[in-house]
């Protein structure tokens, strides 16, 4: 779709806001628990599984929501989640019992699918070259640094105004937003015959999804080897071959596979799979400090302080590294900082007052990885893919986050429970903070294999196509 509309401050501040009505909002309520428990009256493990419902459909429907807005418009799709997030805010805020919490948390997966995708593609759309880079810089504000912000403005809320005041705050952002992307033109791919939605691709794809998801995050509670454990890995391996068989080669397959062809997009997206595993270590380290030292969940969240301030700080430092050197070495120095810093809190056999300020330094370097990390990748994964693809492959790239991040809780905490049952916590939290290493080892090598040294220049046809 031609148009001579050139993106701005105004536009990306709009972005920026649909983005945090997920990450700071949304996501805010698993630091709220408590609260929330007290006042509803409800089980913790139905509340576990409330807010587990968010990220879980969020997962599943973001590669059909980012592919459904290359087809019928980014702008369009976005403002459905917008107002996806403003009914999912109102079932929370008038919620007086789980039914219609789970609504609401659903409902805020759906949003969170429409909104991520959606953002990036009309990013690739209306910023080119270094502005676009500024601009997924901004986008990652939101996006990875809402993760470190949202423990803090939950409580603030939650302590002074209670914690239905976080689903008040996020309709307002949300209706800001709308807002402000209200004069920005629709951008979609051109149509054609061979565009009409691939619907069995969608089916198989969304039951791989179901089954991948519920095991990641719930093959614990089962038991890694236990019948319903085992039934859906085998429905994810099976379910996989069968829809790689029934998409390849199709024109209009629900995934372009022909996408991964392209190694710039495969190693931003595999590494970024594997950066958002190490995400255990954050679970690892403030569960650790609090049953075994004794920390208070006040004192553990001040260790993860330098964590959100770093990440926040590096965030646009990755940008301008990129634009000099092209993103293969800010990526390479990222993983290495967060391998050193993981590292430094596998130190369990340290006192008190030393190992505080060893996890302190650890989590801090982490931050400086993942905001060094943040722009390149995002910028890699969808400046290299055809224009009429961005929606799909910013779908993809921000479900292997999603993935990502359950894969690596769920592995990090059943090592720490498993060697903590049999052995004690300081091995346990030493060798769960070690998985992590080894997801942040498997992220660097996946950019070594797949991202050249040298920045390689679009040709011509190449720049048309995109």
């Amino acid at each position: 779709m031609e148009t001579s509309y050139k993106g701005n401050n105004r536009m990306l501040t709009g972005i920026v806001f649909g983005v945090l009505t997920y990450w700071l909002f949304s996501q805010s309520l698993i630091n709220v628990m408590p609260e929330v428990q007290l006042d509803m009256g409800i089980s913790m493990g139905l509340l576990n599984t409330a807010i587990s419902l968010s990220g879980l459909f969020s997962g599943m429907f973001i590669v059909a929501a980012g592919g459904i807005s290359d087809r019928i418009g980014r702008k369009r799709i976005a403002n459905i989640g917008l107002l996806l997030n403003i009914i999912g805010s109102l079932c929370l805020v008038f919620a007086q019992e789980a039914v219609l919490l789970i609504i609401g948390r659903v409902v805020q997966g759906f949003s969170a699918a429409c909104i991520l995708p959606a953002t990036i593609a009309l990013i690739k759309a209306y910023f080119a070259g270094p502005n676009r880079q500024r601009a997924l810089s901004y986008w990652s504000f939101g996006s990875w640094g809402g993760i470190g912000v949202c423990s803090f403005a939950a409580g603030l809320i939650a302590t002074y105004l209670g914690w239905r005041w976080i689903f008040i705050f996020s309709i307002i952002f949300t209706l800001v937003s709308m807002l402000l992307i209200k004069n920005v033109p629709e951008s979609k791919a051109e149509q054609s015959n061979s565009s009409k939605f691939d619907f069995t691709g969608f089916v198989i794809f969304l039951l791989v999804m179901v089954a991948l998801n519920v095991v990641i995050t719930h093959g614990d509670g089962f038991g890694w080897t236990s019948p319903i454990s085992l039934t859906l890995m085998a429905v994810t391996i099976i379910g996989g071959w069968i829809f790689i068989k029934v998409v390849k080669g199709k024109s209009n397959g629900f995934i372009d596979l022909s996408l991964f062809e392209n190694k710039y997009f495969t190693g931003a997206t595999v590494s970024n799979f594997l950066i958002s595993a190490v995400a255990g270590a954050l679970i690892v380290a403030n569960t650790y400090v609090q049953m075994a030292r004794g920390y208070s969940s006040f004192q553990s969240g001040l260790l993860s302080v330098g964590y959100l301030v770093a990440t926040l700080v590096t965030i646009r430092i990755g940008e301008k590294v990129l634009q000099r050197s092209g993103p293969r070495k800010p990526m390479v120095l990222a993983c290495l900082l967060v391998i050193v810093g993981i590292m430094l809190m596998t130190l369990t056999i340290l006192p008190n007052s030393i190992y505080s300020i060893i996890v302190f330094i650890g989590f801090t370097m982490y931050g400086i990885g993942l905001g060094l990390y943040a722009t390149p990748s995002t910028d890699t994964a969808v400046d290299n893919v055809p224009e009429a693809k961005a929606g799909e492959a910013a779908g993809i790239y921000k479900m292997s986050s999603t993935l990502g991040n359950s894969f690596g809780l769920a592995i990090s905490v059943t090592v720490y429970s498993v060697i903590e049952q049999s052995v004690n916590m300081d091995l346990a939290a030493s060798m769960g903070l070690l998985t992590n290493v080894i997801f942040a080892l498997l992220a660097l090598l996946a950019i070594v294999a797949a991202i050249p040294k040298k920045v390689v220049k679009k040709s011509i046809k190449e720049r048309k196509a995109s």
